[in-house]
């Protein structure tokens, strides 16, 4: 399978295409190949292997000043409009699907609700879109599995039990946010103790990083909170605090371990509905679904799926141009602005949150009887994220060129020049601090007058002889100043916190240079 995985993504890079579109196609075709053999998936164990280190990773990567930034849209988007589409799916599944309860159209609606971060960044990566834009897609795509989980999880006990009871719904609804909240935070306190106090190597810092949201989701879950939200806020926090608790080594190590293992994950997870798809169909035909019904359930369901998301983006400019006109995302022109609301809608792909769900459904009710619908959820789930992939997937690009949304905007500018200001400001920062520490030791010493050269005017050395001992200590204390500066700087809400992040990455590369001169 990871073979696969990497051809498949090899392909996809040279046809510039996202690699979640070739996987979700070859998942289809391999499910049917003759003489494989039958992949079983234990449904309590799915959520487990796959969700947290998605979710921890993910939580790690956006930047959380952008969120808060956004909150509002981002916040709409997460719970109001996943609400709103689970609705939807729900009341058109009851009413045009045969077979399907109220609680069995909420709990496909909890399954196919939220778009998918992976699919949608990899398939953003061919095209330009603005720093704004793509912070309000990262930010829902992180908090919107946690409200769809919270939804899935309800239908499925009222699909189980029969009933649904609201005053117990709301109070368990509360537990599982602030508790998930609580839980997360707290573990993730302890794990940056754990951190800073054991002494531990790049390797075990590391190791450590795979297991904390595995702990963290795990449990949450036993004190019947929300995992999800445990491993969403701990990794926020955790993010927040990596400059003190992990080094220059752990940190470039990490970040290409766990770039490998997401990326492992997302390919496996897509492979793996396919090579599960010859048992749905085969459990649809048990139970007497034709297959040109569910097909035409699955395409009913994505259509459902698109319409909401585009209504509710529509309704979230109006009601900000209405309620709060202050906040609302600048535009170039009107026309723009009513077109990118069609575009946040064509950006509901989705994928591996909505495979583990739907996979993630027992088999049998408590009482030994299958449970209902099972094959067909899955098959409806199978299509959905097919044809979003595929259909939303490959003409996204393609919109987004045709439209202009994007074209001749100042943010490319604006970025270089905050990035030169930054880096102006990073040599003033080291100028400053040589003169007032080190003055007498850079007055008419050769070496120490190149090693400020080199830092006033960032040029390389063309060799290594001058940097003894003494300068690599005064070096190691440059880069924490600039490390310092980066991290006062990021305070600022006009400054992109990916630029920051660029910026400490190469600091952390220049300390692991220093050790091995």
């Amino acid at each position: 399978m990871i073979i696969a995985i990497v051809l498949l993504n090899t392909l996809a890079n040279k046809l510039r295409i996202a690699y979640p579109i070739l996987l979700v196609v070859a998942g289809l075709t391999v499910g049917f190949l003759p003489g494989l053999p039958m992949v079983r998936i234990d449904p309590d164990l799915i959520f487990f292997i796959f969700l947290p280190p998605l979710l921890f990773e993910a939580s790690w990567s956006i930047s959380f000043k952008e969120m808060k930034k956004w909150w509002r849209i981002i916040g709409s988007f997460a719970f109001l409009v996943v609400f709103f589409t689970a609705s939807s799916v729900a009341v058109v599944a009851y009413y045009f699907i045969p077979g399907f309860t109220l609680a069995l159209g909420f709990l496909l609606g909890g399954i196919v609700s939220p778009p998918d971060a992976v699919s949608t960044g990899a398939i953003t990566r061919f095209v330009k879109i603005p720093k704004n834009t793509a912070a309000i897609l990262e930010g829902e795509s992180l908090l919107n599995d946690a409200s769809s989980l919270i939804i899935f999880r309800f239908a499925l006990i009222a699909a189980v039990t029969g009933q649904f009871v609201w005053q117990e719904a709301a109070l368990s609804f509360l537990w599982m946010v602030t508790g998930g909240v609580g839980v997360g935070l707290l573990l993730a306190w302890v794990f940056v103790q754990l951190h800073r106090r054991l002494p531990l190597d790049a390797q075990s810092n590391i190791a450590l990083t795979i297991i904390e949201p595995y702990f963290m989701y795990w449990l949450a879950e036993q004190l019947h909170c929300s995992g999800v939200l445990a491993v969403v806020s701990g990794g926020l926090f955790l993010s927040s605090k990596r400059l003190l608790f992990l080094n220059s080594t752990s940190r470039i190590q990490s970040f290409s371990v766990w770039g490998s293992f997401v990326f492992i994950l997302n390919g496996v997870v897509f492979l793996l509905i396919g090579l599960e798809l010859p048992e749905i169909v085969e459990g649809m035909r048990d139970n007497g679904i034709p297959l040109y019904t569910a097909i035409g359930s699955g395409i009913l369901i994505t259509v459902v799926l698109i319409g909401a998301r585009i209504i509710s983006s529509y309704a979230a400019l109006l009601a900000t141009i209405i309620f709060r006109p202050s906040v609302t995302p600048p535009a170039r022109s009107v026309r723009r602005r009513w077109l990118m609301p069609l575009l946040l809608g064509w950006t509901g792909m989705r994928g591996v949150v909505s495979l583990a769900a739907a996979l993630a459904i027992p088999i049998a009710l408590d009482n030994g009887t299958a449970f209902p619908q099972r094959s067909l959820i899955l098959f409806i789930t199978f299509i959905v994220i097919l044809l979003t992939l595929v259909v939303q997937g490959l003409t996204l690009p393609y919109l987004i060129k045709r439209t202009g949304l994007f074209e001749g905007a100042p943010e490319a500018e604006s970025e270089e020049l905050t990035r030169r200001k930054m880096k102006q400001g990073l040599k003033k920062q080291i100028y400053e601090f040589l003169k007032n520490k080190y003055d007498n030791e850079l007055n008419g010493h050769a070496g120490m007058e190149k090693f400020l050269k080199q830092w006033e005017e960032r040029t390389k050395a063309t060799d290594d002889s001058w940097m003894n001992e003494k300068t690599k200590v005064i070096f190691v204390e440059l880069l924490e100043i600039q490390r310092q500066y980066l991290t006062e700087l990021n305070k600022d809400p006009k400054i992109d916190e990916d630029m920051i992040r660029q910026q400490l990455y190469q600091i952390d590369l220049e300390e692991e240079r220093l050790k091995v001169i």
